[in-house]
């Protein structure tokens, strides 16, 4: 059997986002998005436990008792994300592997305007997506421009701690969830009494830390967060749905007030399979969403946002189309990551049904 160490390196030299570590089959890599085995050695119950009592040190009986188990460490000089949880009484694990350094940010083919984020005073800006659509990377790398420009306290709340930061400029302090702080609600209370001025919170998972990160931007703060929505009006829709309809007129305030901007993103397999490319939407507030947010209108969010274009606002589909124009990724590609798939069949050169007049 492979040490973990092997493992790991054996995925970071055939560029895997991805490690999957299951009883019964061999190690399972996640490559362009696409799982496959790289060799044909069988994991055994044994050789399982072994390696999770290997990843959960001294942690391997919390696991046993509840079942699964968050952490991350540096394993052959790449940063790991863990999750190790238990399937059929077999020890089973997955690990996101991410990159060993904070990428520059304007290596990430992002939407131009979001190299002017890290030059917001207060204010929260979303970035969303599904699981391993680059959020947690791209959160990093705005943050640790933030640390080479800013002379500012940048405080972190993870579960689990992902890219280490090297102090530049800013005093950083991360904060991890479970060995730091008990929970995302009780550590963001607490960091608005340690002198914060940018704030990063791993994911917005109720509604008290949703208030509470509200707060932290109307007091001057700027917040970056996460959530788990594919578009900026469901981002919106999101937050707002988390309360009971008597409160959410108050959270519409609060967030039509402090929101500047949603970044949501997906990454797909780029043109010709190897390696794979962000498609962004990027929505920033403008006083008309402003007003949409504040009185419930998100239905005309959409044509506000095609609308503001001259800001650096951009689509989903928009970007898509213009990443197969610029031969990044597949016409296939694009439509399958559509939210209105016939504008992006129209905008390709695909057929598309007859009597479509619907812009996205």
């Amino acid at each position: 059997m492979k040490t973990v160490e092997e493992i790991v390196s054996l995925g970071n030299e055939n560029k895997a986002s991805d490690i999957h570590i299951s009883c019964g089959i061999p190690v399972m890599y996640r490559i362009d998005g696409e799982l496959q085995k790289l060799d044909d050695d069988v994991l055994s119950f044994d050789d399982c436990e072994e390696i999770g009592k290997r990843l959960a040190g001294d942690r391997f009986g919390e696991m046993i008792h509840s079942g699964e188990l968050d952490l991350a460490e540096t394993i052959s000089d790449s940063r790991v994300r863990i999750n190790l949880y238990r399937t059929n009484g077999a020890v089973s694990a997955a690990l996101r592997v991410l990159h060993d350094h904070i990428p520059e940010l304007n290596t990430l083919g992002l939407p131009k305007v979001v190299a002017e984020f890290p030059t917001y005073g207060k204010g929260i800006i979303l970035v969303t997506g599904e699981t391993g659509s680059g959020k947690s990377t791209t959160m990093a790398s705005i943050l640790n421009e933030i640390n080479h420009t800013r002379m500012e306290h940048i405080i972190t709340l993870e579960d689990p701690i992902e890219y280490m930061y090297t102090p530049d400029k800013c005093l950083i302090s991360q904060r991890e969830i479970g060995n730091d702080t008990s929970s995302y609600a009780d550590g963001l209370r607490a960091i608005l009494r340690e002198d914060p001025d940018v704030i990063l919170i791993g994911e917005m998972r109720d509604g008290e830390t949703i208030e509470t990160a509200l707060t932290a931007a109307e007091t001057g703060h700027l917040v970056f967060a996460t959530l788990h929505t594919n578009s900026a009006v469901d981002s919106v829709d999101r937050i707002v749905g988390t309360f009971p309809a008597e409160k959410q007129q108050q959270i519409r305030m609060q967030l039509s007030s402090t929101l500047k901007a949603v970044l949501s993103q997906q990454l797909l397999v780029r043109k010709g399979g190897k390696g794979r490319a962000a498609a962004c939407e990027c929505m920033i507030v403008t006083p008309a969403i402003k007003n949409q947010i504040r009185e419930g209108n998100t239905a005309q969010m959409q044509s506000s946002l095609l609308s503001s274009a001259n800001l650096g606002a951009i689509t989903m589909d928009n970007c898509l189309i213009n990443m197969v124009k610029n031969n990044v990724i597949e016409a296939q590609t694009a439509v399958e990551a559509a939210n209105n798939a016939d504008y992006v069949k129209q905008n390709v050169g695909m057929a598309r049904p007859s009597g479509f007049d619907v812009r996205r």
